[in-house]
C-alpha cells in the first residue's frame, strides 16, 4: 500500500473536528470530501500527501468519500483547453486510485462531467448568498479578473453538502462532512461555513495541512515549472537520487569538523522533514534525528536514507498506478450507489 506515512501528517489547524469525533463515538455517520485541480500530467509528493491522509481517514472511520476533480477551475485559471483539463483529470484520477481507495466507498467526479441537477441547484443557492464584495474580500479578485473566476467558488463549496450527491445521500441532507485539505483551500471553506446555515445545511468540518516544502527549503514551494523542486510519482530512482543529493536543503554544517561539533539544525533540514512523513519506523526516525542533531550522522548519510525511502515509495506507487485501467477510472467515476458506504 502506498499510503502509509500519513499518521504523521503535518496538520496545521482543524475546525469542528471534535464534533465529528463525537458523532463517530455515538455511532453516527459522516462523509469525507477532498479534491484535486488537474493541471499537470503527474502528481508530486506534495500533491499526494492529502490523498495519503484522506486514505488513512477513510480506513480509520470506514466512511464514504467524494473526490472532486476541478477540471473547470484549471480551464479558468490556466492556459489549458477544456479537452486538456478533462484528460488531465483522468490521468490524475489514476494516481489517486493508485493510493488504494475503496471503490465501494469512493466516488470520484470531474466538474465538467458531473455538475448539473441537485449539484447545480446548490451552486446557485450559494452564489445568491455571497456578494461580489464578500467574494473579493475572501479571494482577492480584481476588476481585471474574468467572471469565470468569480463564479467558481460555489463549485468547490457544494460538495460539502450531501444533497449535492442524491445518488449517495438521498434523504440525508444533514449528514456531516469532514474535509481534509491543504491550508491554501481555507478561503473556499470559510465562505462555505458562513453560507451553510443560511441554506439549512451543516457546516463542514476541516483538517487543514500546511504545504509540504520544496526540496530547496521551507520558504519555497513545489512548482510544476521547476521539476527540481519536487519528487514526482513518475521519477526514476536515478532522478530521485540526483534531486535529493543536489537540491535537498540541508541543516548540516559547512564542514565535517563543524558538523561533528555543532550538529544539524533539524528545523530547516528538508531530508529530515521528508523522513518525518515517509519513514515508517518510529524508532529509526528518532534515532536518525538524534544522531544527526548531535553531529554523529552526516548530511550525506541522511540523504542516502531518504533516497532509499522515496525510491521505494515511488516505485510502489508506479506499480500500483500501472494496474489502474481506464475501466477502473470509469468505475470510480460512475454515478452509482456505494454498496459498502458505511460498512
Amino acid at each position: 500500500m502506498v499510503c502509509g506515512g500519513s499518521r504523521r501528517a503535518t496538520v496545521t489547524v482543524w475546525t469542528d473536528l471534535n464534533e465529528i469525533l463525537d458523532l463517530y463515538e455515538r455511532g453516527e455517520k459522516f462523509y469525507l470530501y477532498t479534491g484535486r485541480g488537474p493541471s499537470s500530467e503527474a502528481l508530486h509528493l506534495g500533491h499526494l500527501i492529502p490523498f495519503m491522509f484522506t486514505k488513512y481517514l477513510q480506513d480509520a472511520f470506514k466512511v464514504p468519500l467524494v473526490i472532486q476533480l476541478t477540471d473547470d477551475e484549471k480551464f479558468l485559471w490556466k492556459n489549458l483547453t477544456v479537452e486538456e483539463t478533462k484528460r488531465l483529470a483522468r490521468e490524475n484520477a489514476k494516481d489517486i486510485i493508485a493510493c488504494g481507495f475503496d471503490i465501494e466507498r469512493t466516488f470520484i467526479f470531474s466538474d465538467f462531467n458531473y455538475v448539473g441537477g441537485a449539484f447545480y441547484q446548490n451552486m446557485v443557492k450559494v452564489a445568491k448568498r455571497v456578494t461580489l464584495n464578500q467574494a473579493t474580500g475572501i479571494f482577492g479578485f480584481s476588476p481585471e479578473d474574468h467572471i469565470g473566476k468569480i463564479s467558481f467558488p460555489p463549485v468547490q463549496a457544494v460538495p460539502s453538502f450531501p444533497s449535492s450527491f442524491p445518488h449517495l445521500f438521498s434523504g440525508n441532507d444533514q449528514l456531516r462532512c469532514l474535509i481534509p485539505c491543504a491550508i491554501d483551500q481555507d478561503p473556499y471553506f470559510r465562505m462555505t461555513r458562513d453560507v451553510a446555515p443560511k441554506l439549512g445545511y451543516q457546516k463542514p468540518s476541516l483538517i487543514e495541512s500546511r504545504f509540504f516544502p520544496a526540496l530547496q527549503g521551507e520558504n519555497t514551494k513545489m512548482s510544476a515549472s521547476d521539476p527540481n523542486s519536487a519528487i514526482y510519482v513518475t521519477d526514476s530512482a536515478k532522478e530521485i537520487k540526483t534531486k535529493v543529493s543536489k537540491y535537498a536543503f540541508s541543516g548540516g554544517q559547512d564542514s565535517i569538523e563543524l558538523h561533528r561539533k555543532l550538529g544539524a539544525n533539524l528545523d530547516v533540514d528538508v531530508p529530515i522533514k521528508y523522513l518525518n512523513f515517509f519513514l515508517e519506523d518510529d524508532d529509526e526516525l528518532e534515532h536518525v534525528k538524534k544522531e544527526y542533531k548531535e553531529g554523529r550522522m552526516l548530511t550525506g548519510e541522511v540523504k542516502q536514507r531518504l533516497i532509499a525511502v522515496l525510491s521505494e515509495l515511488v516505485a510502489r506507487h508506479q506499480r500500483a498506478r500501472a494496474q489502474v485501467t481506464e475501466e477502473m477510472v470509469d468505475a470510480f467515476m460512475a454515478v452509482r450507489p456505494l454498496p459498502n458506504m458505511f460498512g
